[in-house]
């Protein structure tokens, strides 16, 4: 395998440490959000990359050719992205929500004010 092929891998792997780096490490709601949708384009990617064979082309029966790249990994992530746009929509309407229940959208401040309760 060639360099440039393994160099997506590390991005991705980059990207997914990254996106769970934020989730971990914040206490911030809108910060852990983009930290989840930054780990799922990680994912996205990592599925991208292994759908795409070199010289392959698309799964259309021709004269001369030998070798098909798979789309079935193209589709399932056409469909993973529509549910990831409605998922951080649905995270973000409940930030919304915490933030008029309590005042602040920080972790640490709203269960302080869950063992106050």
């Amino acid at each position: 395998m060639e360099f440039p092929g393994i160099s997506v891998y590390w991005i991705i792997i980059a990207l997914m440490m990254i996106g769970f780096y934020i989730v971990i490490s914040h206490n911030n709601l809108i910060k852990k959000i983009v930290g989840l949708s930054v780990f799922q384009v990680s994912v996205f990617l990592f599925y991208i990359s292994m759908g795409k064979i070199t010289g392959g082309t698309a799964p259309i029966l021709a004269e001369g050719i030998e070798t098909y790249s798979n789309p079935l990994p193209h589709v399932l992530i056409l469909t993973a992205i529509v549910v990831g746009v409605a998922t951080t929509a649905l995270g973000l309407a409940l930030v919304v929500r915490i933030n008029d229940a309590y005042g602040t959208i920080e972790d640490d401040e709203i269960q302080a004010m869950e063992d106050d309760s």
